[in-house]
């Protein structure tokens, strides 16, 4: 049965990020869904504007001037739905990255369980965790009363108790957010979102509900050996709504247009990495990376199951100078191909934090900021995968698992002055194994295909299903331990002519395999030396067909993990291989 719709529903996607916000228009073109056009303006949410629909306007005046579609009335509010005419919208989807991080609280028992779990609950949207109390806090209930009142929380995350457990330890801990809370003004008290013993409820109203906002939502540990934090995650993404409505003029509005479903930016990519991974098989994950200014994000899912980690720390805009609070400088200073003095890598980061919207205006300043990505995506998908049980789709447990595909967003990415340069960006980032394809979300599409979900699934498959997305190119990864040099795969490409090719990948190389975009071939792979390539366990290979990208296939077998040489001059002479390669 196709999916093409008799009477299909055009749909206005809108994004309001940290420095850029994005208005994108999905319509019917010759019965399947398509991705229409994208008009990019400045985020208003800070000063002088201290308004989002100013941002938002704009950045839809661009898209009709790219379209020559009318969007909205003389009164410039969008027509919905649209006109016979062609004028306005049937539907808007909206998502939000910008904003100051919410300010949260954790409370909980046992600090590496309860706690544990909602600190995790907390990282899954743009928050930061300002203070964990646990049971055994040493700190008494005054002290704990006035940290929250010198923290002032937008949130306070309460756990503990698994399903038909502990009660009084839990409403013990209550009793502090309940103080504090009284002593605060009405308008400037947390939301509390209680995600403990579901037992409790009626307890946990009558102890604190009248003192300020109260929600629930399931259990995040319902016992010890169980942590489920997906229901918890779709109330915590209301409260972050319902906060960033109160925080920032014109987001209210924004969410009317879209019927109140506007999401956090991280959530609606989420979905979308969540639906690829019930799309392909289930041997692999597929991972999800958005290196944004407000933070870096990561979502991995395994046949529909979901992991994932917001890291505004990570961000490369206002907040990029906390980097070095989590990696000194020479962690990032290894990734220069050009002799640049540590200071002044640390001077472009202060003046970045100062100037987010600012794109690197020299050589020097565009190396900067690929190595600030490298680093930065490094650190949030470990960051990630801590605390993730073993898993047997995966070569080792301190490397990142087999995945296809890997979906990589954000505009230090998609603005590379070519494809190879985010390829090897992302290479150096995330380190992959095995087989898989690497592909780069150029339009900032998934975040609003996440959104759109909910209102129009058929539009959502049919433009996953199109070119729109950026193959980068089939990346081959043998793992293994063999001195560089060393033979360690070989591979017959077999071209749709019938034209045939065989190489030998050694030990720390790094290869390209000419393949036009869109051009398949099958591929013959044979490890050595008992490396695996993620065909059923050390030295098996066997055939996989493959769909040539920007860059055809590429054979990284430089090491997992990869490891630089300590001396500078010849650790740039060898990134500049690798860039040469590559066509960098």
């Amino acid at each position: 049965m196709s999916t093409a719709r008799v009477n299909a529903e055009s749909l206005l996607a809108i994004d309001v990020g940290g420095v850029n916000t994005r208005a994108m228009l999905f319509d019917d073109v010759e019965g399947r869904y398509r991705f229409l056009g994208v008009g990019v303006a400045p985020t208003t949410v800070g000063a002088p504007f201290k308004d989002a629909l100013e941002g938002i306007r704009r950045a839809i005046d661009r898209l009709q001037q790219i379209t020559g579609r009318i969007l909205v009335d003389e009164e410039e509010r969008i027509v919905i739905p649209s006109m016979p005419d062609g004028t306005g919208v049937d539907t808007v989807a909206a998502t939000i990255s910008a904003g100051p991080p919410l300010r949260v609280v954790v409370l909980g028992l046992l600090e590496d369980i309860s706690v544990e779990s909602a600190r995790r609950l907390a990282k899954t949207t743009y928050a930061r965790v300002l203070d964990c109390i646990g049971l055994n806090d040493l700190r008494d209930l005054e002290a704990r009363v006035d940290v929250i009142l010198r923290l002032r929380p937008d949130l306070v995350l309460v756990a503990g108790g698994t399903e038909g457990g502990a009660s009084h330890s839990v409403l013990k801990q209550l009793e502090a957010v309940g103080l504090a809370n009284y002593l605060m003004p009405g308008d400037q008290r947390a939301e509390v979102l209680f995600v403990g013993n579901q037992a409790l409820r009626e307890e946990v109203k009558a102890a604190i509900g009248h003192l300020g906002p109260l929600h629930f939502a399931p259990n995040v540990r319902p016992n010890l050996e169980t942590e489920q934090l997906d229901p918890a995650q779709v109330k915590l993404a209301e409260i972050a709504r319902s906060i960033r409505k109160r925080q920032i003029k014109g987001i209210e509005e924004l969410d009317s247009w879209a019927g109140g479903g506007l999401l956090p930016t991280v959530s609606a990519f989420s979905r979308v990495i969540r639906f690829l991974s019930k799309m392909y098989s289930s041997e692999k994950g597929v991972l999800g990376v958005d290196v944004g200014a407000t933070a870096a994000a990561v979502a991995m899912a395994f046949s529909g199951q979901l992991k994932q980690g917001v890291y505004p720390e990570f961000g490369l805009g206002r907040g990029l100078a906390e980097l070095l609070e989590y990696c000194p400088p020479e962690q990032i200073t290894r990734w220069l191909h050009l002799d640049i003095p540590q200071g002044y890598v640390q001077e472009y980061m202060y003046t970045k934090s100062l100037y987010p919207a600012s794109v690197p205006a020299t050589s020097e300043d565009l190396a900067i900021e690929q190595s600030l990505a490298r680093e930065v995506i490094r650190l949030a998908v470990n960051r990630t995968l801590e605390g993730m049980p073993a898993r047997e789709n995966g070569p080792a447990q301190d490397l990142l698992p087999w995945f296809e595909p890997i979906v990589a967003g954000g505009s230090v990415l998609t603005r590379a002055p070519n494809p190879a340069q985010s390829l090897l960006t992302l290479l150096d980032g995330l380190q992959p194994t095995g087989i898989t394809t690497l592909v780069l979300d150029q339009n900032h599409l998934a975040p609003a295909l996440g959104a759109a979900a909910a209102v129009n699934p058929v539009l959502v498959s049919q433009v996953l299903a199109s070119s729109t997305f950026l193959n980068l190119g089939t990346v081959i990864c043998p793992i293994g331990n063999a001195r560089p040099g060393t033979p360690v795969l070989r591979l017959r490409v077999t071209y749709e002519g019938g034209s045939e090719t065989s190489l030998e990948i050694k030990q720390g190389s790094l290869e390209m395999i000419h393949l036009p975009m869109g051009q398949r071939a099958q591929l013959q792979l044979q490890p050595l030396h008992r490396f695996d390539v993620g065909m059923g366990g050390f030295g098996r290979g066997g055939s996989v067909r493959v769909i040539g990208g920007a860059l055809g296939v590429v054979v990284d077998a430089r090491g997992r993990p990869l490891e630089l040489p300590p001396d500078p001059h010849r650790r740039r002479e060898l990134i500049n291989k690798w860039r040469w390669t590559l066509g960098c």
